[in-house]
């Protein structure tokens, strides 16, 4: 999902681009969960798929299937490599060497 920090240009064309492919691909959208997510039982919320909770995760999900971006060349594979490296070195290297607050709190502070 685009937030407020990216380019809506590549969010926008990135995520047609995934309806496109569904599309193609006949894949079918998941159906919806009309409950409240807090108040299910724990069996059953194992079941809900969850939206990654790390940008290298995302990141590392991007690398293994980008296929469907570069259709009609949209994106190129250039620039997904170049995106998927700058977002290593210069947002997921950095923050990985330095505690998370949690963390800090955690085995620093005491």
């Amino acid at each position: 999902a685009p937030d407020s920090s990216g380019n809506p240009y590549l969010a926008f064309a990135a995520m047609m681009m995934a309806g496109l492919d569904g599309i193609k691909n006949k894949i079918e959208p998941l159906a919806p969960v009309d409950k409240d997510l807090y108040e299910l039982p724990p069996e059953e919320a194992k079941n809900i798929p969850q939206a990654p909770t790390s940008l290298a995760t995302v990141i590392d999900r991007l690398e293994q299937d980008h296929d469907y971006l570069t259709e009609g060349n949209v994106f190129t594979d250039d620039l997904i490599e170049t995106w998927i490296s700058i977002k290593r070195e210069q947002e997921i290297a950095p923050v990985n060497l330095r505690p998370h607050p949690y963390e800090f709190e955690l085995y620093y502070d005491v």
